[in-house]
């Protein structure tokens, strides 16, 4: 990878179309002037109906769902939103009562969004000039699987995810639990859509668990980015805001598992990607328009977790996945994704009975599974004694 040269104005239109889901900095130049850091905030920073304080510090813009950053898409200047799929599909529903009925995001506590107005977290100063900070971390040697995988003509997919807050050991490096919906190749026509939760210091300025999204239509060169820092997903609730923090999470093991069930499935009439979050609340849509493959369908969904390994002094990171334990401690100390489920061409519902497994450096993360038991577990320490 090169670095962008390129001038803070330059950085600042690509952090606000984001036409790369990252953009190097130059480091020889000036990070730009107080005026236009102001420009790009302004610019990001959609005009609220009412605003939240929410007590990890993120400010919750309620926005009006018209106004929203999607429309800045060229694609989407004349869309007409839709507030409900045209197709749902039958998923059978596996909520554990083990499960925490609890579970929310922290700014919850504080207020709601009214009805017509989208949540949004407010873009500050500092996010502006870490921008150009951030590296593209996508399809880079030092990112780490623990996934599991399917292949075929694939239509959606439903799964349950338990929720940790892994130490991350430096801030431009993440841990992720997710989903992966895929087409095309692994090279420039990848299109991924993906959801689930991350720790991602860089991205928010602190180590909370927080959920999020994103999209990219050329392996994350130049379309794409994280939760609704740019235009493309189309949020329809009021109720979730994307990239906000968890409450509560796992830092200790054993007792009640924390978990929330994401649901990602293609409409079948208008070929649009829909997001659900439990049973009933439906987040919004990613555009058919957006993709090529996935304007068809996916040729591959992917569930497990995701690390960048940035290192020092030629060791290995000791960021974690998941809880921070490899599959083998089993439930109640290891990460698991559950209750699995795909839709098939025929809009058949099904558990996948042909997983196949990733895991880049099993000395350091691992992944199981035991679908019989419709459990997946993933994770790891990161560095130790047979991680170097």
């Amino acid at each position: 990878m090169t670095k962008l040269n390129s001038s803070f104005h330059f950085v600042a239109v690509l952090y606000v179309f984001m036409v790369a889901r990252f953009c190097y900095a130059d480091t020889s130049r000036s990070p730009g002037s107080r005026q236009q850091v102001e420009e790009v905030t302004r610019h990001l920073n959609k005009h609220p109906v009412k605003s939240i304080k929410s007590p990890d510090g993120d400010i919750i813009d309620c926005v009006h769902i018209s106004h929203q950053p999607a429309f800045d898409h060229p694609l989407l200047k004349n869309h007409t939103i839709k507030m409900k799929p045209n197709y749902y599909p039958n998923w059978i529903n596996k909520m554990s009562s083990e499960a925490s009925s609890s579970l929310t995001q922290l700014w919850h506590s504080k207020g709601k969004c009214p009805k017509g107005t989208i949540p949004i977290i407010r873009t500050k100063k500092e996010d502006v000039l870490n921008s150009v900070k951030i590296y593209r971390k996508k399809n880079l040697p030092k990112q780490q699987h623990a996934s599991a995988y399917t292949n075929g003509e694939l239509y959606g997919t439903k799964a349950s995810l338990n929720i940790w807050n892994p130490k991350i050991q430096k801030s431009n490096e993440y841990s992720s639990a997710q989903i992966w919906i895929v087409g095309g190749s692994f090279d420039a026509d990848l299109n991924t859509i993906e959801a689930g939760w991350h720790v991602y210091p860089e991205l928010y300025g602190d180590n909370n668990t927080r959920l999020f999204i994103h999209w990219t239509s050329d392996g994350y060169r130049k379309t794409g980015c994280y939760n609704l820092k740019c235009s493309g997903f189309i949020q329809t609730d009021n109720r979730i805001a994307i990239g906000g923090s968890f409450i509560p999470v796992m830092t200790q093991f054993g007792g009640v598992q924390y978990e929330f069930t994401l649901t990602i499935w293609k409409d079948l009439q208008s070929g649009d990607w829909w997001l659900q979050w439990g049973s009933e609340l439906v987040i919004g849509y990613w555009p058919s328009s957006l993709f090529s493959y996935l304007s068809e369908n996916a040729w591959m969904i992917q569930w497990g977790g995701e690390v960048v390994n940035f290192g020092s002094h030629g060791h290995h990171t000791t960021t974690q996945m998941g809880s921070g334990h490899f599959p083998k401690q089993g439930f109640g100390k290891a990460s698991y994704i559950r209750h699995i489920e795909i839709l098939d061409e025929s809009g058949n519902s099904k558990t996948p009975k042909d997983l196949n497994t990733i895991a880049d450096q099993n000395s350091c993360y691992d992944i199981s599974t035991n679908i019989d038991d419709d459990f997946l577990y993933y994770g790891g320490p990161g560095r130790n004694k047979n991680c170097p």
